[in-house]
């Protein structure tokens, strides 16, 4: 809980900070660069439009 004041801050964090973790996680182990580069775009896309809001 370091840099949290409360267990409820924390809780709130981390349940708004593992959704968007999500958008970013792409694992590398079996697909090409040229379709990790496609899911790494469309992955800022949705979150430029989830930022917006």
């Amino acid at each position: 809980m370091k840099r949290f004041k409360s267990r409820r801050q924390l809780q709130r964090f981390l349940s708004i900070h593992d959704p968007i973790a999500n958008l970013f996680h792409i694992p590398r182990h079996d697909i090409s660069a040229s379709h990790h580069r496609e899911l790494r775009a469309a992955a800022m896309s949705m979150w430029a439009e989830i930022a917006r809001i």
